[in-house]
């Protein structure tokens, strides 16, 4: 890419796009296009052909999604499986009737079979079924990577599919309901660290409601108390998590250094040209609580509500891939938890 390319961030106002954006701005990348929600509907075929034939941009970082954590997917099942295959046939199609010259699609790991061999190696796609919860989620970003792989073997297109582990960081979602674990985690024991300190002002402005007969409502229905709070599932499982500004790094790194003729060996079987990213470290759901608990500086305990699903046991992404490409993560866990708990003071 050269400075002055036009690089279209889809979904820059989001956790992956935000930091895609922050790091192109530091690596001196002057004209970078972006859209709101209202100002494109990335799921309307004609307002997305409209938006390319208008700009034209040169570059395309495809961060724009329907995401949530386990309660989230498993609920609007039909919301994610639709709204991000609409997304991505847009983004994609038009990116290839409109001559970009390369594109960069973000998936999920979610994508590798529930029973997965650990690390999850690019290689083990499609040999298993899926994690039911998140099924339709996967689904679509299976579809986008094939999608990808398609348009570049007939129509000779430049088209990268990248898959990020767990991600967290500043712009995180923090919705009760909707959010990851990690930052659901986060705000339910800052929560419950303001009430127990009685700090009523804080946590009716956090929580947007005027009285504290609101507030409890909402406490009671996540179980958050000043005593203890609780977290879905036995704790057992084992994430893998990543500095989302260290993803936006690596996927710039990747978009300049990596050419989809690069991504395999073998031209007439070509399949599982994504490239994973992550740190190749897990931490149980457990320790990730009491590690936030640590960090925030809450002194009640946890109720580990074992009727709740816990989803796959494990799972670790094999990054040797782009390891020997030559990028590695820098942010390690307690020290990203630090600076996105900050982050939310501040927001």
């Amino acid at each position: 890419m050269e400075k002055s390319s036009k690089i279209f961030v889809a979904g820059h106002n989001g956790l992956v796009g935000s930091a895609l954006v922050k790091n192109l701005i530091q690596k001196g990348f002057t004209t970078i296009i972006s859209r709101t929600r209202r100002e494109l509907d990335l799921t309307n075929t004609t307002d997305v052909n409209s938006f390319f034939e208008t700009e034209k941009p040169d570059y395309v970082f495809l961060a724009a999604a329907k995401v949530g954590g386990i309660i989230a997917n498993n609920v609007y099942r039909a919301d994610f499986i639709y709204e991000n295959l609409m997304i991505q046939n847009n983004v994609i199609h038009q990116s290839y009737v409109h001559g970009v010259k390369k594109l960069l699609f973000l998936g999920s790991t979610c994508i590798y079979p529930k029973n997965c061999p650990q690390p999850m190696k690019e290689e083990y796609l499609l040999t298993d079924e899926l994690e039911y919860t998140n099924e339709p989620y996967a689904i679509a970003k299976i579809a986008g990577i094939k999608m990808c792989e398609s348009y570049n073997i007939q129509y000779n297109t430049n088209f990268i599919s990248v898959m990020p582990t767990n991600l967290y960081g500043p712009n995180d979602n923090f919705d009760l309901e909707k959010s990851h674990v990690l930052p659901a985690l986060l705000r339910k024991v800052h929560l419950a660290k303001l009430l127990s300190e009685d700090n009523t002002e804080a946590l009716l402005l956090d929580l947007k409601v005027k009285t504290l007969e609101e507030a409890n409502v909402i406490l009671n229905q996540y179980k958050i108390a000043k005593n203890s709070v609780e977290i879905w599932g036995s704790g057992v499982p084992m994430r893998e998590f990543i500095w989302s500004e260290d993803m936006a790094d690596a996927c710039v790194f990747i978009m300049e250094n990596r050419d989809f003729t690069d991504c395999y060996t073998n031209p007439n079987n070509i399949k599982n040209t994504h490239i994973n990213i992550g740190t190749g470290k897990d931490i149980s759901i457990k320790s990730l609580a009491y590690l936030i608990k640590d960090i925030v500086g809450y002194n009640g305990d946890f109720v580990f509500n074992t009727e709740k699903p816990d989803g796959t046991l494990k799972k670790l992404t094999d990054c040797s891939k782009l390891n020997n490409l030559g990028w590695k993560h820098k942010m390690e866990l307690a020290d990203g938890i630090e600076k996105m708990y900050q982050w939310y003071l501040n927001n």
